[in-house]
C-alpha cells in the first residue's frame, strides 16, 4: 500500500498542493491530468527524487518521507525510460542487483526470469541502441521489476510508443500488475490506456487533485466541469430551477428554451452534466415532445470517428451525441434531419455548487 498525506512540493511557479491519496496493495491506479498538471513531479516525490515541502509519504505502511529513493522498495520507470547506452539489455535489467550485492549466479538466473516473463530473453546480449520502442519500453519494465518492489510506478510509460504497440504493452503491464501483485501507480494523459488497466484513478489539474474514484464515478459523476471535460463530456448545461418535477423526487429544470426533469431535489442555478453516449436519438415522426425530456433538435453535421459517429444537434440547446455505427445505419438520416432527443433523468448528473 502506498498513502500521502497533504504532501506539497514548490518548483519556480508550480506548487504541488496538499496532495492526499491511498492505494491499496495490489491494485492498479492511473493518476491522470493534462500535461504540466504535475503528475511526474508527484512520482519524482514518491519514490525520493524530489524532497517534499511538507506531508508524510507512507509505503507499506512505513514513514518514507525521508528515506533515499534506494530503501524505498520502488521501481521506477520514468518517461524516457533512462537505459545505460553503454550496456547491454543483461546488463541494463541486472543494474538494481548489482547494485544491491546480489551473487553472479542469482543476478543471472533472476535476469532470464524477469527477461522471460517480459518475452525479451532474445534480446539479452543485444546492445539497448536500436531496440524498437516496445522493446525499450519492456527492457525499462524488466528493470524495474527485477528488485521486486512493493510498489512500481510509471511515468508515461506508453505514450512514445504506436496505438496497436502501445495496446499490446498495457495488455501485458495488467498481466503482470495481476501476477506479480505489485502495487502500481501509473501516470498517463489518456483514458484509453487508463479504461485499458486501471482499477482506480485520480485527476490532477494544476497541481492539485481534482477527484479520485472508479473511471465510472469520473465519467458519470465528475464532481468539476473540469473533470466532466476531461472526461470528455461536452454536454455541459446551465439550467435554472423552476419547480418540482414530473414525478416524486425529480426537480424541473429550465434549459435554454426547454424543461427538463433531473433526479433529486435542488433550488436556483444549476449546472448538469450528460454524456454524448447518453444521448438517445430517435426518428422526429411528428411525436416530439411526448416522453419524459424528449426534445425537438436539427441534425446540423456529423463526423465518423470509428468507433463512434459523433452528432451536432440544434435545438432549444446544443447537443453532442455519440452513437455506434450500427445505430446510426439503422436511422438512416443525413444533416438537416429533423429527430428526437431523449435524455433520461437517471442519466443526467448534476455538477455540486
Amino acid at each position: 500500500m502506498i498513502r500521502t498525506e497533504k504532501i506539497s512540493f514548490r518548483i519556480g511557479t508550480f506548487h504541488l498542493l496538499n496532495i492526499s491519496i491511498e492505494v491499496a496493495a495490489g491494485q492498479y491506479f492511473v493518476l491522470l491530468g493534462p500535461p504540466g498538471s504535475g503528475k511526474s513531479i508527484f512520482l519524482e516525490c514518491l519514490c525520493g527524487l524530489r524532497k517534499v515541502d511538507s506531508g508524510k509519504i507512507f509505503i507499506d505502511g512505513r514513514d518514507a518521507t525521508f528515506l533515499e529513493p534506494r530503501a524505498r522498495n520502488i521501481g521506477y520507470v520514468p518517461q524516457d525510460y533512462a537505459l545505460f547506452p553503454h550496456l547491454t539489455v543483461q546488463e541494463n535489467i541486472a543494474f538494481g542487483l548489482r547494485v544491491s550485492k546480489y551473487t553472479n549466479k542469482d543476478i543471472i538466473k533472476r535476469t532470464g526470469e524477469t527477461a522471460e516473463l517480459l518475452g525479451i530473453e532474445h534480446l539479452l546480449s543485444r546492445s539497448v541502441n536500436g531496440l524498437s520502442g516496445g522493446e525499450t519500453q519492456r527492457v525499462a519494465l524488466a528493470r524495474a521489476i527485477i528488485i521486486q518492489p512493493k510498489v512500481l510506478l510509471l511515468d508515461e510509460p506508453v505514450c512514445a510508443l504506436d496505438e496497436v504497440t502501445r495496446q499490446e504493452i498495457c495488455s501485458q503491464l495488467f498481466f503482470l500488475q495481476r501476477r506479480l501483485g505489485v502495487t502500481v501507480i501509473h501516470v498517463s494523459h489518456n483514458l484509453e490506456e487508463a479504461f485499458s488497466v486501471a482499477d482506480r484513478a485520480a485527476i490532477l489539474h494544476e497541481g492539485i487533485l481534482q477527484q479520485i474514484g472508479s473511471l465510472d464515478e469520473l465519467l458519470r459523476k465528475p464532481h468539476s466541469e473540469f473533470v466532466a471535460r476531461f472526461m470528455r463530456c461536452e454536454n455541459i448545461f446551465s439550467g435554472q430551477v423552476i419547480g418540482p418535477g414530473a414525478r416524486p423526487k425529480q426537480t424541473r429544470v429550465k434549459v435554454g428554451n426547454a424543461e427538463i426533469n433531473v433526479i433529486g431535489k435542488y433550488n436556483g442555478k444549476l449546472k448538469l452534466v450528460i454524456r454524448p453516449e447518453d444521448v438517445l436519438i430517435y426518428p422526429y415522426a411528428g411525436f416530439c415532445g411526448k416522453g419524459e425530456n424528449e426534445i425537438c433538435v436539427k441534425l446540423i453535421r456529423l463526423r465518423n470517428y470509428g468507433e463512434y459517429i459523433r452528432m451536432e444537434l440544434d435545438g432549444p440547446f446544443s447537443l453532442i451525441a455519440h452513437l455506434t455505427g450500427a445505430v446510426y445505419s439503422e436511422l438512416k438520416i443525413e444533416p438537416g434531419a429533423d429527430l428526437v432527443a431523449a435524455l433520461r433523468p437517471q442519466n443526467i448528473h448534476v455538477l455540486p455548487a
